[in-house]
């Protein structure tokens, strides 16, 4: 399921069976996988941890997990289920001590979500709007000893307009955290766009609905990766 500029109340369901729709991936060349809990972000509790017990279970490949884990005890239920890397956003803001504590117990693992509506962090599953930038939260993130900050636009989130460069160069400029841009991927020419402004902290990026709806094809998006980090290399 995927929602348009984080509204639940106008979400798209793409298939009934998301462990199925996980082992697709993993065939078609998926590096990693990408799994929120959406209820689970809303309601601030896990709502489907079976279902992603089965998808962890299903798949070779590493799964970051997100939604709803704001608890020590949550945490570590989800990395017991085999989760490789797991995303916490409220925490972020709210409860920074947790964050922290988040990050020194599994180094590496801690992933921070930064989902911003025009400019500004949005947490609670996207319903409640923070006075906070995104930069100040991302440099807040990696100071705490985030392995990464996934940046969500929620503005192009689910939308396919594509990615919005300037946001996201604002974030790059204004932290040293490593960065996983997301939302409003539209086709190939946008992942083509993040890897031509060749910055060192930007690591990766996350497509949804762009594959659901076939605009993107993994394989051929992966190869154009490949062939443009050889050009660059090269000149």
């Amino acid at each position: 399921m995927r929602l348009y500029q984080g509204d639940v109340g106008r979400q798209t369901v793409y298939a009934d069976d998301p462990v199925a729709v996980a082992r697709r991936w993993q065939a078609e060349g998926a590096p990693l996988l990408h799994v929120v809990d959406l209820d689970g972000a809303v309601g601030g509790r896990i709502v489907h941890g079976e279902l992603i017990k089965e998808i962890v279970r299903a798949v070779d490949v590493p799964v970051q997990v997100g939604g709803g884990i704001r608890d020590k005890e949550t945490l570590e239920r989800v990395f017991e289920w085999g989760a490789a890397r797991v995303v916490l956003g409220t925490s972020v803001l709210r409860d920074e001590t947790f964050f922290a504590w988040a990050c020194q117990a599994h180094p590496g693992a801690i992933l921070a979500g930064i989902d911003a509506r025009a400019g500004r962090v949005a947490v609670a599953g996207w319903l409640e709007q923070s006075e906070v930038g995104a930069a100040a939260a991302a440099a807040r993130a990696w100071a705490c000893g985030a392995a990464a900050v996934v940046f969500t636009d929620i503005g192009r989130d689910g939308t396919e307009l594509g990615i919005d460069l300037q946001a996201l160069k604002e974030l790059l400029d204004g932290s040293q955290a490593k960065v996983i841009a997301s939302g409003g991927v539209a086709g190939i020419e946008d992942i083509e766009a993040l890897v031509r402004l060749r910055r060192q902290n930007l690591v990766g990026v996350i497509v949804g609905r762009a594959l659901y709806d076939g605009r993107i094809d993994l394989g051929e998006a992966r190869a154009a990766v490949a062939r443009l980090e050889r050009e660059i290399e090269t000149r």
